[in-house]
This record gives structure tokens, C-alpha cells and sequence, in this order.
């Protein structure tokens, strides 16, 4: 009786580890690019290696700086004083699940700093002029992976129409 036992949770101990998905954790970065959409950085990123259907934190990070200036009605920058210039350290986070096939394709977008408490006079608009993103990271903070972008990112010019905004 006590063979049968034996021979029986042996069995099923097998039959239970077969069940099992084999799963090959690696987590490594297959793609890692950076582009510019209007006054935002697009980070687009493929991962694979992760492990079928698991949850996984990203944070995108940069140093960012971005010039603001006030518009007037005729289309002008009308004076140096409308203007600011405003640098911070910027991110976007998002959590994506692996699926089945252990990877993760997707794209976090990181917007460029706020002009806090900069604002215009009456009849002018506040527009802005310029954004770059410096010293760029895509961490997988699940994982513990960090890639770092070795490029500057620049909008250029939004205003090329307005005299005295770049």
C-alpha cells in the first residue's frame, strides 16, 4: 500500500510540473528608438524575455527644456520680457502585460515641462516656441533594466512664422 502511494504522488507531482508552460525569463530590450511628435518624445520599445502574461512598470525620463513666449494678435514675439525659458526633469509611465508570447511592443510619450507661472498680458497668447529632451532613459523598473539614449532630441523651431520666438 505504501508503493501505490508512493508510486501515485510521484505520478502526480510529475503530471503537475508537465502542466506547467515553460518559460524562459531573460528580459532584454530587442528595440529602443525616440522621436519627436509635435512638442512631445515618443519612446517606442520592445522587450522580450518576460515571462507569459506578467505585468511590467516602464518609466521614460529625460531633461527637458522648453521656451514659451506670448503671441500677439499681428502674429509677433513684441518683446524679450514675453518670453521663458524652462528646464526640468520630465517622465512617462505606463504598466504593459507580456501575453503569452513573454514580450511587450508599446510606446510611452513624454510631454515637455509646464510654463508654471509664466503667462501673458491680455490679447497675447502663450505658445510654445522650442522643447529638447537631453540625457534620455527607458527603465523596465519590474526588471531592473535601464537603456540610456546617447542623442539630444530638438522640435526646432515651432514658430518659424513669429519674429523673435527662437
Amino acid at each position: 500500500m505504501k508503493r501505490i502511494s508512493t508510486l501515485l504522488s510521484t505520478s502526480l507531482a510529475t503530471l503537475a510540473v508537465a502542466a506547467l508552460p515553460a518559460q524562459a525569463v531573460n528580459p532584454h530590450f530587442l528595440s529602443v528608438t525616440g522621436q519627436i511628435s509635435g512638442t512631445n518624445l515618443i519612446v517606442s520599445f520592445k522587450e522580450a524575455g518576460l515571462g507569459n502574461n506578467q505585468n511590467i512598470d516602464y518609466t521614460a525620463s529625460a531633461n527637458s527644456t522648453a521656451t514659451y513666449v506670448c503671441v500677439n494678435r499681428g502674429g509677433k514675439n513684441p518683446s524679450a520680457q514675453n518670453k521663458e525659458t524652462v528646464s526640468g526633469p520630465v517622465s512617462a509611465t505606463g504598466t504593459f502585460n507580456s501575453g503569452n508570447n513573454g514580450q511587450v511592443t508599446a510606446s510611452l510619450a513624454i510631454l515637455p515641462p509646464s510654463p508654471g507661472a509664466f503667462s501673458c498680458p491680455p490679447g497675447q497668447s502663450l505658445e510654445l516656441a522650442r522643447v529638447t529632451y537631453s540625457n534620455v532613459q527607458l527603465s523596465d523598473d519590474t526588471n531592473g533594466i535601464v537603456i540610456a539614449f546617447q542623442q539630444t532630441f530638438d522640435t526646432g523651431c515651432l514658430l518659424p512664422n513669429v519674429k523673435g520666438a527662437c
